[in-house]
């Protein structure tokens, strides 16, 4: 994440290396959901603020909810791509099985969600170095624009009570197609 605001940026550096002072925590007082300068996080620009959380699962939680609620702001219906588990090299079969393997909290599965949404337009960040030379770096932001997969790989039938009832799963989709402004492509 790049920062432009030179008072946070010192905080960071300082917080690098255990030198946060009074001012810095001050500052940080000023993000906490519930003190006066933070009225709700419908309003702007809260609405728009990454949340920092303390555990897994309600971060999925939170990002799940955020997706849901920009689908409907949006108009769109919700595509959720759902896991492909197997186990030996082959697909579980047994229906109740990968139900439940959906269910599981991402900390129990290297951090791999069951059932992931994506909204078009929804932010996205890369998580991984793809191509430096391209600009295709880890911590680059992109808009999402669209799930593509074979039309036979969607379906409507409800994997989770999380979601909407017009929410589509998408099951082994072929790639998803991410605007990266900043990259050489």
């Amino acid at each position: 994440m790049r920062m432009e605001d030179i008072r946070y940026l010192q905080l960071l550096e300082r917080l690098r290396h255990g030198q946060c002072n009074y001012d810095d925590y001050e500052l940080l007082m000023t993000r906490v959901v519930g003190q006066p300068s933070v009225g709700s996080l419908r309003d702007s620009p809260w609405n728009k603020a990454p949340i920092l959380v303390f555990r897994n699962e309600v971060r999925t939680q939170l990002n799940c909810e955020a997706a849901i609620h920009n689908a409907t702001q949006s108009g769109y219906a919700p595509s959720v791509c759902v896991a492909q588990d197997t186990c030996k090299g082959k697909p579980i079969e047994d229906p109740t099985l990968t139900k439940k393997l959906l269910e599981l909290s991402d900390i129990k599965t290297e951090h791999l969600p069951g059932l992931l949404p994506f909204i078009p337009e929804m932010p996205v960040i890369l998580t991984q170095n793809i191509a430096i030379e391209l600009g295709l770096i880890n911590g680059i932001n992109g808009i999402f624009r669209q799930l593509v997969y074979q039309p036979d790989s969607m379906s409507t039938d409800v994997l989770s009570q999380a979601f909407p009832n017009n929410t589509q799963y998408v099951h082994r989709p072929l790639y998803a197609l991410i605007e990266i402004a900043r990259s050489k492509i």
